[in-house]
């Protein structure tokens, strides 16, 4: 029979020698506070680029169409005038429901009444 002893001190020192080379920085580089908040916005600033990078491809594919230009004629509103008066007057038979919608977008008024005086652009199409 044969009898096998290890002391202590040898297995601990085995144990340590396995591990002699191993280190958690294997460059042997240490940042400090300042380096480490450096390497962060570095980091962050590099995912901000890709991001837009992405974002400004994932709209490359469309295009704006832009309409042909339009003219359009300025009248002054006498009294008693409302979009659907001038809108009829202007319709020559067409619809003057979208007629009073594009004069109303085109200047930005909230309801069909008129001011005396007012100038109101009005689209020839």
């Amino acid at each position: 029979m044969s009898t096998v002893s290890l002391n202590a001190t040898s297995a601990q020192t085995l144990i340590n020698q396995g591990f002699q080379g191993y280190s958690t920085n294997p460059s042997g580089f240490r940042l400090n506070r300042r380096g480490r908040l450096a390497r962060t916005f570095v980091v962050l600033s590099l995912a901000v680029v890709l991001a837009s990078v992405f974002g400004f491809q994932a709209g490359a594919g469309t295009t704006d169409t832009v309409g042909a230009p339009t003219s359009f004629i300025e009248i002054t509103a006498a009294p008693g005038d409302t979009l659907w008066s001038l809108a009829t007057r202007m319709a020559d038979g067409g619809d003057v429901r979208a007629l009073v919608d594009e004069i109303a977008s085109v200047n930005s008024l909230a309801t069909a009444e008129l001011q005396a005086g007012q100038k109101v652009r009005i689209p020839l199409d």
